[in-house]
């Protein structure tokens, strides 16, 4: 069971994080690929601090360092250089490290381990994901990533459900789809308000790390009718 970490499940590999039609063959040298490469560390860090609307070329190559014209070398505009920014996240984001749980026969387990993984590379990315989500309301392509990336998170979830029924670990009158839906999106929404907003605001300190990984996974087991959680 995988329930959140998105790795690559019975031949379908997750949408890349950005938008192909955004991105570009990489320079060929190594002194074009280090430019590049400063530039999208520069971009990520303007991106994250002033925001996708706020933010101007000139302030990602004032941090890089570089001259306004270079660029134009390697992007066209601000689309494509967030496109390469969300790119150098895809290895942590899309792949958080769940090789370590593979072979376990405790599902919960598992999903504990999943959760937590998932969890963990959202807090890291935490700023990035907030900049996802406000770029999705302004550009088309960029929110049509966003429901293709979900999408793809929810039926590889679907089919981990329907495997747990098939082995009577999870309760097999519930369709794994629907199932997958509404839990997929309980993890989603509360990594989002815990790392992004922050809540709960203005009453002390934000949800505890352990907590909140215990809690969505006693939820979701609780929900299927794991074994011991009915």
């Amino acid at each position: 069971m995988d329930s959140t970490s998105p790795e690559e499940t019975d031949g379908e590999t997750a949408p890349p994080v950005a938008p192909l039609s955004h991105l570009r063959e990489p320079p060929t040298t190594k002194r074009g690929a280090r430019t590049r490469a400063a530039l999208v560390q520069a971009a990520r860090t303007v991106f994250e601090r002033d925001g996708y609307l706020d933010t101007r070329l000139t302030d990602i190559t004032k941090e890089a360092r570089c001259a306004a014209g270079s660029f134009y070398t390697y992007f066209a505009n601000k689309e494509e250089v967030l496109a390469a920014v969300l790119l150098e996240a895809q290895e942590d984001m899309m792949h958080p490290g769940m090789g370590r749980v593979r072979g376990t026969d405790d599902p919960y387990a598992v999903l504990e381990a999943s959760n937590r993984a998932y969890l963990e590379a959202y807090r890291r990315n935490a700023k990035l994901m907030a900049l996802l989500e406000q770029v999705a309301q302004v550009e088309p392509e960029f929110r049509e990533f966003r429901s293709r990336r979900a999408d793809a998170f929810i039926r590889r979830n679907a089919r981990g459900i329907a495997d747990l029924q098939a082995r009577d670990v999870a309760d097999r009158e519930v369709d794994p789809m629907l199932a997958s839906r509404a839990l997929s999106g309980m993890v989603s929404v509360m990594a989002y308000n815990a790392f992004v907003l922050g809540e709960p605001q203005g009453q002390g300190p934000g949800v505890d790390f352990e907590e909140l990984v215990s809690t969505v996974t006693r939820l979701w087991a609780n929900a299927l009718r794991f074994p011991g959680h009915r």
